[in-house]
């Protein structure tokens, strides 16, 4: 079971970028995923969720109206647009899954960098 995390790079403040969490080996049904970053020195912070049949997105206080999370269970992919970048979301994002409801995040993805220049 794998989590492919793509679609990061470099972009200037106030643009756009689109990540994406490819699963290979399994589908997860209803089980939460979510996408998280880190900085290095500080510590990994959730960023957005959802199920992976698209139900219950939610986001950090931080990304709210200006990410937006979804779902293609048929291509067993997650999507991140990100819009509105600001310097302080430069970050490595990663993304992960629960594989039971209520437990912790088993599976995670390499990690994709996300720079914005300001």
């Amino acid at each position: 079971v794998q989590l492919q995390a793509s679609g990061g790079g470099l972009v200037q403040a106030g643009g756009s970028l689109r990540l994406s969490c490819a699963a290979s080996g399994r589908t997860f049904g209803s089980y939460p995923m979510g996408w998280f970053r880190q900085v290095p020195g500080k510590e990994r912070e959730f960023v957005a969720g959802i199920r992976w049949n698209g139900a219950a997105p939610k986001y950090s206080d931080s990304v709210k109206g200006r990410f937006t999370i979804s779902s293609d269970n048929a291509k067993n992919t997650v999507s991140l647009q990100m819009s509105s970048l600001k310097p302080e979301d430069t970050a490595v994002y990663y993304c992960a899954t629960q594989t039971a409801y209520g437990g912790p995040y088993t599976t995670w993805g390499q990690g994709t960098l996300v720079t914005v220049s300001s």
